[in-house]
């Protein structure tokens, strides 16, 4: 029963999570040692409330998944996990998350409330209408960033609020365009919203959201670049460099990992489920991993 209620769970999609450290990272506060904890217990808290959204979707969906070619196998609509066990493991996470929430802070609290408020929204209604259901997906991606941003009271640039609001776009859309693929030839009732969403409206979504992505991150680069020079430099660089915005440096990555998404949309195939994609995808996986390395160099042995 465990393991089946940990694959409800869902810990794969606890990457999205990480979202949380943005303020703190970006605010170069990311090693202090009264910042770091707090943050670590906010994602903590961020990763048991979704994992109690995902088990209560689960519970709602069973009899549509049944249907689907790839969720039938889910542990609740195969059957492996009974419904009422489901239930209660559920409830008995959100009192924990609440509790955990509560203890680090009234805002947090209230962010953690109104993730779970957004989550249930569109679980219940919202997810079954177009576009609308996007931009849900989008808003619990801004609720995470802005969470982080108050466990520890770091101001959060605007800029990076935008590029969260383009790339959850993307990734929602991007999903969609991918479960039609899979269900192209297949006329099942397993999603209603999928019926109404036109191929050509999720290629114009993805495309606006890409150049949305890129351009607002290539923005916030230009404007949070440390403005010093390490020593070392200076007598290599001419005067023209002489206050270089390192920070654009990232955005090449960033480029190249939104085209390398929209490759894993449109030739593999495989973006319906986007943190699946992020862990097997390796030339994926690894330019977020080297665009890490090189904002926390640039932010913290640049700044």
């Amino acid at each position: 029963m465990f393991y089946q209620l940990l694959r409800t769970a869902r810990p794969r999609q606890w990457l999205k999570n990480l979202s949380l450290f943005a303020a703190v990272t970006f605010g170069g506060e990311l090693f202090r040692p009264d910042f770091l904890p707090r943050v670590v217990q906010a994602v903590a808290v961020f990763c048991l409330a979704s994992s109690a959204v995902y088990i209560f979707n689960d519970l709602v969906d069973a009899p549509k998944d049944r249907l689907h070619p790839i969720k039938k196998n889910r542990p609740i609509a195969s059957g492996r996990l009974n419904p009422s066990q489901a239930a209660a493991a559920a409830v008995s996470i959100v009192m924990v998350v609440l509790l955990w929430a509560w203890r680090l802070g009234p805002y947090f609290l209230l962010m953690v409330l109104l993730y779970l408020g957004v989550q249930l929204i569109y679980t219940l209604k919202f997810r079954n209408v177009i576009i609308l259901d996007a931009l849900l997906v989008a808003i619990g991606f801004i609720i995470r960033v802005y969470a982080g941003s108050v466990v520890v009271m770091v101001s959060l640039s605007s800029w990076i609020v935008l590029t969260t609001i383009g790339l959850s776009l993307l990734m929602a859309f991007g999903k969609r365009r991918s479960e039609r693929t899979i269900l192209a030839n297949q006329k099942l009732g397993t999603r209603e919203t999928l019926e109404h969403y036109p191929d050509t409206l999720l290629d114009s979504m993805i495309s606006m959201a890409s150049a949305y992505t890129i351009l607002s991150y290539s923005l916030f680069a230009f404007q949070t670049s440390p403005r010093t020079m390490v020593p070392f430099f200076q007598g290599y660089l001419p005067g023209t460099l002489a206050s270089p915005k390192w920070m654009m440096l990232t955005i090449p990555l960033v480029i190249y990992g939104v085209a390398r998404y929209l490759y894993v949309i449109y030739e593999k195939k495989e973006a319906e489920s986007p943190e699946r994609v992020l862990l097997s995808d390796y030339p994926l996986l690894g330019t977020v991993i080297l665009w890490g390395l090189l904002i926390i160099g640039i932010t913290y042995g640049l700044g």
